[in-house]
């Protein structure tokens, strides 16, 4: 209960500090811009090329959201989370994937962003030491269109959001699963024109806010929008999480590209990754070579009614040395196929019911005594937003 007393007094303090620098931030000494963040339109959020636009005054967001479930999983999970747990992470239970309150701070020159949550992402996936910090940075506007923010952020890396409400289904793909779900650092973003943005970044290490080694991850990030319904956004980083106390290290290259097309009733999304990592191959009893792995997704949404639509989805994962996947002994591959349905009452609440199937090559998913390659999926879930 004190992290919650210490992180609400937190997000307070930051809300009276945001007005205070809106209100000097004003040339026409006007009021801060109070706003709800109830857009309905949340589906790839995020994923696009969306240049700031030109405020005449200062404006501060305020939202909410919370992300309730019920999931059924075949396997008989060993501790409170099932395997590749993120979304939906507790089996056969009624559970809270997040509660979460954000406040956003934007004018000429200037943006921060704060996010708490709390829930089972939060603890499944999240560190300890900064288990409620979804996101805190700011920003600040160098030349035109030349922007440097620092602070902890919400991975670029991935079609798939932490925010259900920001994808097409419930459960995230093992591609997404095994990426990094957060970042320390700093960006250097600049935005060339209304279809084209590039963006230069600096981190801690690839999955942790706290930093692991001496060493830095650096990277690249190129956002293509050649029109309202068409994004392509690829994704490089590169780095070494190895402790220093071991003197064979591991340099590990990412490379992510993923696509997103929304035009009418149709909602598609598309993502290929590929990966190596030196010193990282499995020849027992010692580990040598370079190690490489792959994983891919296909989305596809259907508006067939008003306040009804039909999804489905593909994916493949392959990292047979466990570069990311480190002990879940998939062996070669991984596919799934998920289906399922929304319900859209209004415009900030969604109700959705799926359906997934996992195959593996090798047998580890343990249930009804003994391991099997494949694992069966439902589920329900229920977002509301403002």
């Amino acid at each position: 209960m004190i992290s919650v007393y210490k992180y609400t007094t937190l997000i307070l303090f930051a809300f009276f500090c945001f007005t205070s620098i809106a209100q000097q931030d004003s040339t026409k000494k006007k009021l801060i811009t109070i706003q709800l963040k109830n857009d309905s339109n949340v589906l790839f959020q995020n994923k696009k090329l969306a240049p700031d636009e030109k405020l005449n005054e200062p404006k501060l967001e305020i939202g909410a959201y919370l992300s309730s479930y019920y999931a059924y999983y075949s396997e008989d999970n060993s501790s409170d989370y099932v395997k590749h747990a993120t979304m939906a992470a507790r089996n056969n239970e009624f559970g809270l994937n997040m509660v979460m309150i954000s406040l956003g701070y934007r004018s000429r020159k200037v943006r921060s962003n704060v996010t708490l949550h709390f829930g089972d992402i939060a603890e499944s996936t999240w560190p300890n030491k900064f288990n409620m910090i979804q996101e805190a940075n700011a920003g600040v506007e160098l030349f035109k269109n030349l922007w440097f923010d620092a602070g902890v952020f919400r991975s670029h890396i991935g079609l798939e959001s932490t925010q259900p409400r920001e994808n097409i289904t419930s459960g995230m793909t093992l591609a997404n699963v095994y990426e990094p779900y957060f970042f320390s650092g700093a960006k250097l973003t600049y935005l060339i024109n209304s279809k084209l943005s590039l963006q230069l970044n600096t981190f801690n290490s690839f999955n942790s806010i706290i930093e692991t080694n001496k060493n830095k991850l650096f990277g690249s990030s190129v956002v293509f929008a050649p029109n309202d319904y068409l994004s392509i956004t690829y994704n490089f980083i590169t780095g070494d999480d190895t402790p220093d106390s071991v003197d064979l290290k591991h340099q590990r290259f990412y490379h992510n590209l993923y696509a997103t097309y929304q035009k009418k009733k149709i909602s598609i999304g598309a993502e290929f990754n590929y990966g190596i990592q030196e010193y990282s191959k499995r020849i027992d009893p010692i580990t040598v070579g370079t190690a490489y792995m792959n994983s891919s997704l296909l989305l596809f949404k259907h508006q067939s009614f008003k306040k009804v639509a039909f999804y489905t989805r593909g994916e493949w994962f392959s990292d047979e040395d466990e570069i990311l996947s480190i002990g879940s002994n998939m062996g070669k591959y991984t596919w799934g196929a998920t289906a399922g349905i929304e319900y859209k009452p209004v415009k900030n609440m969604a109700l959705s019911v799926e359906g997934r199937q996992l195959n593996s090559e090798k047998e580890n998913f343990y249930y009804n005594g003994e391991y099997r390659k494949e694992r069966n999926e439902f589920i329900f879930c229920l977002d509301v937003w403002f």
